[in-house]
């Protein structure tokens, strides 16, 4: 079993700023949505090993402040991840508490919670 894909919900017109976000500043490719879906609103983002993070359109919205996925990313790419994003006004939060791995939280525009972490090797 595996996670084929995760959907963060976001506001109503929320697909500029996820195109900014999930794209610009993430580095995340968009992927085109199915044309009976495209309607819904939304954009969705291809990760690697053909996983997907889908940005979903909620009414009402609510971020989710404590429930995130983990994005992880090679070990060297981290740091300059944290910075690229604190440089943009978003400023990653750093968290020890797993010994020995490497990550920080970081809000998407809408409040919701992401983890990005250093991959394990091997």
């Amino acid at each position: 079993m595996w996670i084929d894909r995760v959907q963060l919900a976001a506001p109503p017109g929320c697909e500029p700023a996820a195109r900014d976000f999930y794209g610009g500043l993430l580095g995340l490719t968009e992927i085109a949505k199915p044309e009976q879906l495209r309607a819904r609103g939304g954009v969705w983002f291809a990760l690697d090993a053909g996983q997907q993070l889908h940005v979903g359109v909620a009414e009402p919205f609510a971020a989710a402040r404590k429930a995130h996925p983990a994005l992880a990313v090679e070990p060297e790419q981290l740091d300059a991840l944290a910075a690229r994003l604190a440089h943009a006004g978003i400023q990653p939060q750093w968290d020890e508490a797993i010994p020995g791995q490497r990550r920080c939280y970081v809000a998407d525009p809408w409040g919701n919670r992401l983890e990005l972490l250093a991959a394990r090797s091997g």
